[in-house]
């Protein structure tokens, strides 16, 4: 693809952080289907309900600027997936509350690299002066938020003390 515009790097943007947030659900749900502390599960949960929020919110900006919401593939979010999958999910563990402090560690990976996504694109959304986007993507920044900083409240609060 040819960048022309910041119109065009902002579609193709939006349309890589839409490809993360598929992945990143998927792995997800799977890190919640591993969790053992009930209250890490709750939080995983909602943590889908949120990306798929935010697919919703992408899927209509990306489809209101007359582009396809699958017309990338997010290699980065491709690689955070794989190391999700092989530390939280595919490793030997003894003990439940070290995973669980582990899928806590892979799931924030995967929403901080959603914050530095989701910036930028308000960033660009603002410049361009499609403000209802702007105002969005800062409503999807404002969730994604929320879910890192319960992730941060769970280890801090008891699951990396269990671990330990």
């Amino acid at each position: 693809m040819a960048f022309a515009s910041l119109k065009d790097v902002y579609i193709h943007q939006l349309q890589d952080l839409y490809s993360a947030n598929k992945q990143a659900r998927l792995t997800t749900q799977k890190l919640a289907a591993a969790a053992k502390d009930p209250e890490l599960q709750k939080a995983l949960e909602a943590g889908v309900i949120g990306i798929e929020n935010g697919m919703t919110a992408l899927d209509a900006m990306i489809k209101g600027h007359g582009e396809s919401p699958t017309a990338e593939f997010c290699k980065g979010m491709e690689g955070i997936v794989k190391e999700a999958q092989a530390h939280a999910l595919d490793a030997d563990f003894t003990n439940d509350e070290v995973q669980d402090a582990v899928i806590i560690t892979q799931y924030q990976r995967m929403v901080h690299y959603a914050l530095a996504g989701y910036g930028c694109v308000k960033t660009f959304a603002k410049r361009l002066g499609h403000d209802e986007e702007a105002r969005a993507l800062e409503d999807c920044l404002k969730e994604t938020r929320s879910g890192d900083l319960t992730m941060s409240e769970l280890a801090m609060g008891g699951i990396n003390k269990k671990a330990a």
